[in-house]
């Protein structure tokens, strides 16, 4: 079947929509996706439950797993138009970032170490954390502070992966624990066993230390009864080799993703190590790089023989298990390359607990961006209200095209205060206007001038008034914003630049009749 279309040749059957229609469709199909978020923004914003293919039921007010979550087929979704309206927004988008690096950002350095507990604040605002965030806010900055950690190139870096989080039933909100040292929710594989080694020699293994099984479908014909006792002994040797190889070059801890076999577990208390079986291979990962060990899942060497290296051994302080609550817990202090955190957190269900952990992960990565970027700006609607007062006067010094673009730009900032507004059930149109008359009369007024502070107000929303948002604490890194700003930008620009699109129709399966008839 072909189609044809009077500005194209011939393509194979399928439907085309082009020009004005396909970026009506574009915009409609990212505007439901944007409704269906929005209504989550702000501290009184709500949550969405999502209900996957098979049941398995999500309920989240966080942006970015509901976006994960939702089944999207419309191409826009994922991911006449002239081209001034991209030079423009282009123009808007570049202006922006600069006022707000030159005129709306504040120092970290200036604020202290309140700025990164109230960030951190701001996150949890509208999460299910937000009552307590009085506990929640000053574990996320001593955690993160604690694996602060320098790379090669001589650059401060904040490692989220390097905080771990555990998730353990019961008790309430209010119980969870911050612990200096990677926790792992296992323990030593023997009672027997060391519960505490000091200048650890930590073996991360992805290998299965269970007796060694001949492969299914090999067959040996025995012809002498004591033969076959050979073959089962010598199927217990090679695993006692292998720990003995480990063992050997210096290891004191052993941890492994798979199985130890109950009778090699002796080696390992004669030698006085201790071994931890069933880790989450994501744990030993993390393990590896936080100690400078090297996770092996094959200790065959490139001569076909068996070896382990002592280069492979990651080093701590002290390896210990320790009763935290009300599990047992294998705790790795004092890691050497990357020091390491872990919070745990306690909670009725599942899925309150999930959500905390996405929670948790938020404050986490807001205050690495914050320590990382050194800068704050105020929120509550306090950027996009002055941006959009700054943009609507810089576009009337424009005398071309692109000026109306960049003041459509303008107004379309203000969809965050008004939203946030709504959300919390306040006279949007009200707060939104009185907002944009402090930032213009901030904006105009000369240097030293007491209004100059009037940059910094934005939304209070259990008041239903506007105040000075970084006495009030509620602050957001810099580096986020901008990066918002600038993924908003670019996602617009995409829709403008389609001007056609062709779906395919699929190909037609030959229906069988499972009965063969």
């Amino acid at each position: 079947m072909f189609q044809r279309d009077p500005r194209a040749g011939a393509f194979l059957g399928g439907d085309r929509v082009s020009g004005q229609d396909i970026r009506d469709q574009n915009v409609t199909a990212a505007l439901s996706i944007a409704n269906i978020v929005k209504s989550s923004l702000g501290p009184l914003g709500l949550d969405k439950m999502l209900v996957d293919n098979i049941g398995e039921v999500t309920i989240s007010n966080d942006g970015a797993t509901i976006l994960s979550l939702l089944s999207v087929e419309h191409p826009a979704g994922k991911g006449f138009t002239p081209q001034p309206i991209i030079t423009g927004y282009r123009l808007a988008c570049k202006e922006a970032v600069r006022f707000m690096q030159d005129n709306l950002s504040v120092k970290v350095d200036a604020l202290g170490r309140d700025a990164l507990v109230n960030a951190a604040k701001t996150s949890m605002s509208s999460k299910i954390l937000a009552n307590d965030d009085d506990l929640f806010a000053p574990m996320a900055v001593d955690a993160m502070l604690s694996v602060r950690s320098i790379n090669p190139r001589g650059d401060i870096k904040y490692p989220v992966k390097a905080v771990n989080v555990l998730k353990a039933h019961g008790k309430s909100a209010r119980e969870s624990l911050f612990i200096q040292g990677y926790a792992l929710n296992c323990t030593v594989a023997s009672q027997a066993m060391k519960k505490r080694i000091s200048n650890a020699k930590i073996a991360c293994l992805d290998i299965n230390l269970q007796k060694a099984r001949m492969q299914l479908g090999i067959q040996i014909l025995v012809e002498d009864p004591e033969q076959l006792e050979e073959i089962r002994k010598r199927e217990a040797e090679i695993t006692l080799e292998r720990i003995r190889k480990i063992l050997a070059a210096g290891a004191n801890v052993v941890l492994t993703t798979k199985g130890i076999d109950d009778l090699c577990l002796k080696e390992f208390v004669e030698a006085g190590a201790m071994a931890v079986r069933r880790c989450r291979k994501e744990d030993l990962r993390r393990i590896a790089k936080a100690t400078g060990g090297t996770l092996v899942s094959s200790l065959a060497n490139l001569e076909g023989e068996e070896t382990y290296e002592s280069s492979y051994l990651g080093t701590a302080d002290e390896v210990v298990q320790e009763r935290i609550s009300d599990d047992e817990l294998i705790l790795i202090k004092g890691t050497k390359v990357v020091n390491s955190a872990s919070i745990i957190l306690r909670g009725a269900n599942d899925y309150m607990l999930d959500e905390m952990e996405r929670a948790l992960h938020d404050s986490l990565s807001v205050i690495k961006r914050t320590l990382e970027s050194g800068s704050v700006v105020p929120g509550g609607g306090a950027v996009e209200s002055a941006l959009s007062v700054y943009l609507e006067n810089f576009a009337t010094t424009l005398g071309s095209r692109e000026q109306l673009a960049i003041a459509e730009f303008a107004t379309a900032l203000l969809t965050i205060p008004k939203q946030l507004a709504v959300n919390a059930a306040k006279d949007s149109t009200e707060l939104v206007a009185k907002l944009r008359s402090y930032h213009n009369a901030a904006q105009n007024a000369p240097a030293g001038d007491p209004k100059k502070v009037l940059l910094r107000y934005g939304l209070d929303l259990l008041k239903g008034d506007v105040r000075d948002n970084v006495s009030a604490g509620v602050l957001e890194p810099t580096l986020s914003k901008v990066k918002s700003l600038k993924s908003a930008y670019e996602a617009a620009i995409s829709l403008l630049r389609i001007d056609d699109a062709i779906q395919c129709a699929p190909e037609p399966k030959p229906e069988t009749d499972a009965h063969g008839h």
